[in-house]
C-alpha cells in the first residue's frame, strides 16, 4: 500500500472507497485509530493499527470518507492526538484531524505553465491582515488588482496550522493543514486557482527549522522529529541526518511535494534557512527542491530561501555543489535603504555606511557582504556571489520582519522623507534585482504591521518578553520610556490594527493614490521598457555623481537604447564639467527624459528641464530615467 500513497503519512482515500492511515510513531507499543462520523457529538469508534515496521504504523477504514474525523491513541494513552499530516483541523491544532478529499476541488488552470523567468515582482502577503476579513476567501477577490499593479507573484506567508486565533505563522504545528481561521483546504486552492486565471503565480512560505511551542504534538510520535546536535534560535531543531532521521526527512520533504501538489503552488519560500543543520550527503534543502520540482510535473517551480549569512551556494546548481535554489533574499538592500533614509545605524544596521557606492555595487554585484569581515557578529559573512544573475537577489524596501522590528510597525514612508522614498521605490523596481513589495507598501498603507501572536496564558507573557529583549538591541527601544507605548503581541488590538484600509488605494488624503500611481507606473516600464525588462548579469555599471547621488546605467545588449537612472538623495545636484563616460549617450544621440519621481502625478514639484550642453541639474530627493532620442540630423548642402 505504501507504494500507491499520495504522501508518506496521513490519511488517503482509496480509489475503491476507505481510507488508509499511516503514521510514524517508533516509540510506542500501540496505535489505535480514533474516529467519528458527523459532529463533534457522534460516537467514537477505535480499531488497532498494525506496524509495519521502522516505526510505521497502517490500517484501513472502509467506513470512513471525506469528512470523517480521526485522530489516534497511543499505547493505552486516555489522549487522542491529531494527525502529524493532518490535511485539516477544523477546531485547531488541539482538535481531531479531518479526511479530506483533495481531487474533489473542480481545478481551472489546466493552462497555467508556472511563474516566467522574465518580470518577477514578488508580493508578500499575510492573509489575516491583507482584507478585513482576513481570509482566503477574501483575498482571492484583490486578485484581479493586484495583476492590474503589475504583481506577478504572490509570496503567502506561513499559512500552516498554529495555535491561537492570530499570528505571523511562523510557528506552525501541523504543517499539512491549513490554519483554519483562513479557510477550508479548498478555500485555498480557489486563491491559488483564481491567481493563476489573472496571472499570477503563488509561492508559500514553509518553515523547516523549527515548530511551534503551543499544539505541535510530534515529540508524542516520536523524539526523532528533533535534534539536540544543533542550537535553533526558535526551538528544538529539526533533527534531518541523525538517528532515525529518514522518517523525519520523509515528513518535511512530503510536506515540500504536497503544497505544490495538491494545491497547485508555483514554488516555496524556504524560512531561515541558516537554522535548518543537515551534514548528510544529500541536503535536506536541495532534496525539498528536487521533490517540488518533480511534483509539479512540467510546470515552473520558484523557489526562494530566506538566509541571513547570505550563502550563495543555496542557489548554485546541485552539479555545482548548491543547494539548487533560485533566489535569495538581500537584507544588504534594505538594511542600506533604512540606513540611507532613516539615518539609523544601530544593532544589525551597524555595518551599512549607505554610500551612493554602496547601491552601485548592488546592483552591479547583489550582496555587498560576500565573506567580508561583519562587526556586528563579530564574524565574517556571506560568500562569493558575484557570478550570480541578477535575478538570484530578491531586494525589497520592506518586508515583515523589517517593519516588526522598528518597534511601532511603522513603514517606510512614516520614516523617511516622500522624495526619498520615491527615489528609492524606483530603484527598487526598476534595478536589476528581483523587486519584492510587502502588502500596503504600493499604496503607503496607514496600517502598521505589528509583530503579533495568541498564545495561552503561560506562553504569552514569555512570548512577549522574548520580543521585548530582542527589540532591546536598538537602543531607541530599550529605553525605559519606551516601553509602555510598544504594543502587546498577545492583545487582539495588536492584530487588528494591522489589518489593511484598501480603500486607500484610491484616496487623494495623505498621498495614498499618488504612490500607487507611483508604483503603477514604474511596473508597467519595468515590464514594457525594452531594457528594464531584460536584465542580464553585466548589464549594468554606474558611478557616483556626490555624496548622496548616484547614476546606473543599463545597457541595452544591441548597444544602442540604453537607460540611465540617477538616484538623488541629497539636496540639487548641478553637474559640470561632466566627465563622467556613463553620462555620455549613444552615438548621434542625446538622453530625453523617459520618466521622473517629481511628477505631479506621484506628488511631486514637478517635471523640469534638466539637460543642456553644458550642465545637468538634478533636483534633490527625487530620481530621473533618462532614454536615448535621435539627434536631428544635420542639414545636407543645398537643403534650405
Amino acid at each position: 500500500m505504501v507504494g500507491d500513497r499520495r504522501l508518506p503519512v496521513g490519511a488517503e482515500l482509496l480509489p475503491n472507497g476507505g481510507v488508509h492511515f499511516r503514521v510514524w510513531a517508533p516509540r510506542v507499543k500501540q496505535v489505535t485509530l480514533a474516529w467519528r462520523q458527523g459532529d463533534r457529538n457522534a460516537v467514537m469508534e477505535e480499531m488497532p493499527m498494525l506496524p509495519e515496521g521502522k516505526g510505521y504504523w497502517s490500517c484501513t477504514l472502509a467506513g470512513a470518507n471525506a469528512g470523517t474525523d480521526y485522530g489516534f491513541r497511543l499505547d493505552d494513552g486516555e489522549q487522542i492526538y491529531p494527525d502529524p499530516a493532518s490535511r485539516w483541523q477544523p477546531a485547531g491544532p488541539h482538535a481531531w484531524s479531518r479526511v479530506v478529499d483533495p481531487n474533489s476541488f473542480a481545478w481551472t488552470d489546466g493552462g497555467w505553465r508556472g511563474i516566467e523567468q522574465a518580470n518577477r515582482v514578488i508580493y508578500e502577503m499575510h492573509i489575516g491582515t491583507f482584507t478585513p476579513e482576513g481570509s482566503f476567501a477574501a483575498a482571492s477577490e484583490q486578485l484581479p488588482e493586484l495583476a492590474a499593479l503589475g504583481i506577478t507573484i504572490i509570496e503567502m506567508m506561513p499559512v500552516a496550522e498554529f495555535d491561537g486565533a492570530f499570528g505571523w505563522g511562523y510557528d506552525g504545528v501541523t504543517l499539512y493543514a491549513p490554519y483554519h481561521h483562513y479557510g477550508t483546504p479548498d478555500d485555498l486552492r480557489r486563491f491559488v486557482d483564481r491567481a493563476h486565471a489573472v496571472g499570477i503565480g503563488v509561492i508559500l512560505d514553509v518553515v523547516y527549522n523549527h515548530c511551534g511551542l503551543s499544539g505541535c504534538y510530534l515529540r508524542h510520535y516520536a523524539h526523532d522529529y528533533f535534534s539536540d546536535r544543533y542550537k535553533c534560535e526558535w526551538g528544538d531543531a529539526i533533527n534531518f541526518d541523525g538517528a532515525n532521521a529518514g522518517p523525519v526527512r520523509d515528513y518535511f520533504i512530503g510536506n515540500a511535494r504536497y503544497w505544490i501538489d495538491e494545491f497547485h503552488m508555483d514554488g516555496l519560500r524556504l524560512d531561515a534557512t541558516q537554522q535548518i543543520f543537515d551534514s548528510s550527503k544529500e541536503h535536506v534543502l536541495a532534496a525539498i527542491g528536487h521533490a517540488a520540482r518533480e511534483a509539479a510535473r512540467g510546470r515552473s517551480i520558484y523557489i526562494v530561501g530566506e538566509n541571513e549569512p547570505q550563502h550563495a551556494q543555496l542557489v548554485h546548481e546541485v552539479e555545482e555543489g548548491g543547494y539548487g535554489l533560485d533566489a535569495l533574499w538581500n537584507d544588504d538592500f534594505h538594511h542600506s535603504t533604512v540606513v540611507a533614509l532613516r539615518g539609523c545605524t544601530d544593532a544589525y544596521f551597524t555595518d551599512y555606511d549607505a554610500t551612493p557606492q554602496s547601491f552601485i555595487s548592488m546592483a552591479k554585484y547583489g550582496f555587498l557582504y560576500q565573506g567580508q569581515w561583519y562587526r556586528w557578529q563579530n564574524k565574517r559573512r556571506g560568500m562569493p556571489a558575484r557570478d550570480l544573475p541578477p535575478d538570484a537577489f530578491i531586494n525589497f524596501l520592506q518586508n515583515h520582519d523589517q517593519i516588526a522590528n522598528s518597534g511601532f510597525g511603522k513603514r517606510l514612508h512614516q520614516t523617511g522623507s516622500p522624495g526619498a522614498c520615491r527615489a528609492m521605490t524606483a530603484l527598487l523596481l526598476l534595478g536589476p534585482a528581483t523587486p519584492m513589495l510587502f502588502q500596503g507598501q504600493e499604496f503607503a498603507a496607514s496600517a502598521p504591521f505589528l509583530y503579533f501572536a495568541d498564545h495561552n496564558a503561560e506562553l504569552a507573557p514569555l512570548v512577549q518578553k522574548g520580543r521585548t529583549e530582542f527589540l532591546h538591541q536598538f537602543p531607541f527601544l530599550a529605553a525605559a520610556e519606551t516601553q509602555p507605548y510598544l504594543s502587546v503581541p498577545h492583545a487582539r488590538d495588536t492584530f487588528m490594527r494591522c489589518k489593511l484600509d484598501l480603500s486607500q488605494r484610491s484616496s487623494e488624503h495623505d498621498g495614498h493614490r499618488d504612490v500607487y500611481e507611483l508604483h503603477r507606473d514604474l511596473l508597467a516600464l519595468r515590464k514594457s521598457d525594452p531594457v528594464f525588462a531584460r536584465p542580464y548579469r553585466g548589464g549594468v555599471d554606474g558611478a557616483v555623481l556626490s555624496a548622496r547621488a548616484f547614476m546606473l546605467r543599463f545597457f541595452d545588449r544591441e548597444g544602442s537604447d540604453d537607460r540611465i537612472l540617477i538616484v538623488n538623495l541629497g539636496e540639487d545636484l548641478s553637474l559640470s564639467p561632466l566627465p563622467q563616460p556613463l553620462l555620455a549617450p549613444p552615438a548621434e544621440s542625446d538622453w530625453q527624459i523617459l520618466w521622473s519621481s517629481e511628477h505631479p502625478r506621484y506628488g511631486g514639484r514637478g517635471v523640469v528641464p534638466v539637460l543642456t550642453d553644458q550642465r545637468w541639474r538634478m533636483p534633490g530627493l527625487s530620481a530621473l530615467v533618462l532614454a536615448p532620442v535621435a539627434l536631428p540630423k544635420p542639414a545636407e548642402k543645398g537643403e534650405r
